[in-house]
């Protein structure tokens, strides 16, 4: 593995992260940092249908405005943001807490390989060998919410580890933004917390740019025009957070193998994209 030792006093050392209060003596670096504005999100590492859905679409949509995105990959959230940045063919920083050698965890490898492969970098501030200790998490948070110049917090529930990113942002005076969610819905618990504190209210991509005074001529509003009434329904059903086939099944007179083949077609024509797991979003 190609892995880098970056000194604070380097000149390759993150600007942004050097001027965080507890700056880490040097990261160790596989792939490159992109030379972007970055911008961190996290969240529950059990997230929600729609948790999934508005993270996806918001890393997605920033990568494409060319944001790198920031987060820990971990499970849930992370992973998710990750995963909608190299989707776009943008750039993503992951965060590890551990050696390089031992990226935890284990299944999300695949992420971890297509960010090698030059999709941006993945860092920690850890000597190689060090394990996935729980202890190095909380710690390795203050690098993610360092590395932003702001950080979202998309799902996350009262108690979540994705708040003391979120705090650590604050402590750093950064800005810090989330989407809200269903109130009767624990996951959303954090964000509507933090917006009750004075978190900038967020629901896209556009919204983000718009708080750190960026501009995009990629982002436009654009709508997907369904070719047929069952094109027309699938997307109604994904716009009302049916999202799994399993739901527009239950929420609509489409059988499995006639709605299998209208996804088919959608998302051949891009007018959908596949999450995986049986679950859709508009593109």
């Amino acid at each position: 593995m190609n892995i880098q030792e970056i000194p604070y006093k380097s000149k390759l050392y993150p600007e942004l992260l050097r001027t965080i209060s507890a700056p880490p003596k040097q990261i160790y670096v596989l792939g490159e940092i992109p030379d972007l504005p970055m911008v961190s999100i996290v969240g529950s590492r059990k997230p929600s249908e729609y948790g999934k859905q508005m993270t996806y679409k918001l890393a997605y949509d920033l990568a494409s405005a060319g944001i790198c995105v920031v987060s820990g990959m971990a499970l849930g959230i992370d992973g998710v943001a990750h995963q909608a940045a190299l989707d776009a063919g943008g750039k993503t920083v992951a965060v590890l807490g551990c050696g390089l050698d031992k990226p935890y965890p284990a299944s999300n490898q695949h992420i971890f390989k297509r960010i090698a492969q030059g999709g941006g970098a993945v860092i920690s501030e850890y000597v190689l060998g060090t394990p996935g200790l729980k202890q190095n998490f909380p710690a390795r948070n203050r690098i993610i919410a360092g590395l932003g110049l702001a950080t979202v917090v998309t799902e996350a529930d009262a108690q979540s580890g994705s708040l003391i990113t979120a705090n650590f942002a604050t402590v750093e005076n950064r800005l810090v933004m989330a989407v809200p969610g269903n109130l009767t819905s624990p996951r959303s618990a954090g964000p509507n917390n933090l917006i009750k504190l004075g978190a900038k209210l967020i629901t896209n991509a556009t919204d983000v740019l718009a708080e750190l005074e960026l501009k995009s001529t990629i982002l436009k509003t654009k709508k997907v025009l369904p070719a047929s009434k069952e094109e027309a329904c699938v997307i109604e059903l994904i716009e009302n957070g049916h999202i799994n086939t399993h739901a527009m099944i239950e929420n609509s007179d489409f059988d499995a193998p006639r709605l299998a083949h209208v996804l088919s077609l959608m998302e051949i024509t891009g007018k959908i994209r596949n999450l995986g797991a049986g679950q859709w979003m508009c593109s």
